[in-house]
């Protein structure tokens, strides 16, 4: 049976949170079957080079979201 997703958007806030758990920890369980493809695999090289070659020239999470935040204005 499939959850209607009225059904689910009426559940409590902590309830919405567990189910969004359970399907995570799901698709993370899955994860070794997720294949990259070629081109995110050389993106993801690439920025690993890069980060290895200059580690201190990076961002704080902080940072990141207040260029977002200025962004959205």
């Amino acid at each position: 049976m499939r959850p209607e997703i009225s059904d689910i958007l009426k559940l409590s806030t902590a309830e919405k949170i567990m189910m969004v758990e359970t399907i995570w920890d799901n698709i993370a369980s899955e994860n070794s079957k997720l294949k990259l493809s070629k081109e995110e695999k050389e993106l993801l090289d690439e920025r690993l080079a890069s980060y290895k070659k200059n580690p201190e020239n990076v961002r704080s999470w902080e940072d990141f979201k207040k260029e977002l935040k200025r962004k959205k204005k």
